[in-house]
C-alpha cells in the first residue's frame, strides 16, 4: 500500500483557473488539467528562477519530487501549446503556505515565524529562547505532527540518531 500523499505548500491560489485557443469553441477541445501544485512548481522555477533545492523547500518536498512534479507541468503545458488544447488548472494536494514559516520549540512551545529565503531549517535552528530542538509547524496553516517532531529530509533530531 502506497503511503499517503503529504499536501504541498503554494503561495496562492492561481489567478485564472482555465485557458484555451482563441477563437476555438470549448467543446471542440481537449482539457488538460494542471493541478495547483503543478503551477506552483513552474512558478518557483521558471518565473521566480529558483533552484531545484529550493524551490522544493519552499513547497516542503524533496528535490526529487519537485524534479517530477515539475517535469509533469512542462510536459502538460507542452502539450497544450503544441496541440492546441484547453488548460484547466484546478486540483491537488496542497496547503496555502503564505511569505513564511512557523517554527516551534519542541521542549518549551515557543513559536516563532521565519520568512521564507533566509536558509534558516528546523532541523538546523535552535530555540531562541531556550536553545531547545525545532520542528516546523507547516506552511503556516498549523500543519504539524500531534505529539511529536517530524523527521523531514534533515533526519532524525538531535540525540536520536541511531535508536
Amino acid at each position: 500500500m502506497p503511503r499517503p500523499r503529504k499536501p504541498r505548500c503554494v503561495r496562492d491560489e492561481p489567478a485564472y483557473g482555465f485557458f484555451k485557443p482563441q477563437g476555438v469553441p470549448l467543446r471542440e477541445l481537449e482539457v488538460v488539467n494542471l493541478s495547483v501544485e503543478e503551477l506552483e512548481a513552474l512558478r518557483l522555477a521558471d518565473i521566480e528562477e529558483l533552484y531545484h533545492e529550493d524551490a522544493a523547500e519552499r513547497m516542503e518536498v524533496s528535490r526529487p519530487t519537485f524534479h517530477r512534479i515539475l517535469k509533469e507541468a512542462h510536459r502538460k503545458v507542452a502539450s497544450v501549446l503544441v496541440e492546441g488544447k484547453a488548460l484547466g488548472i484546478e486540483g491537488g494536494d496542497y496547503i496555502l503556505a503564505g511569505d513564511t514559516r512557523i517554527f516551534e520549540c519542541v521542549e518549551c512551545g515557543h513559536t516563532w515565524e521565519e520568512p521564507f529565503g533566509t536558509g534558516v531549517r528546523a532541523c538546523e535552528a535552535a530555540c531562541p529562547k531556550c536553545g531547545g530542538a525545532v520542528t516546523r509547524k507547516g506552511c503556516g496553516r498549523g500543519r504539524a505532527r500531534r505529539g511529536q517532531a517530524p523527521r523531514g529530509r534533515c533526519g532524525p533530531p538531535a540525540g536520536e540518531a541511531g535508536q
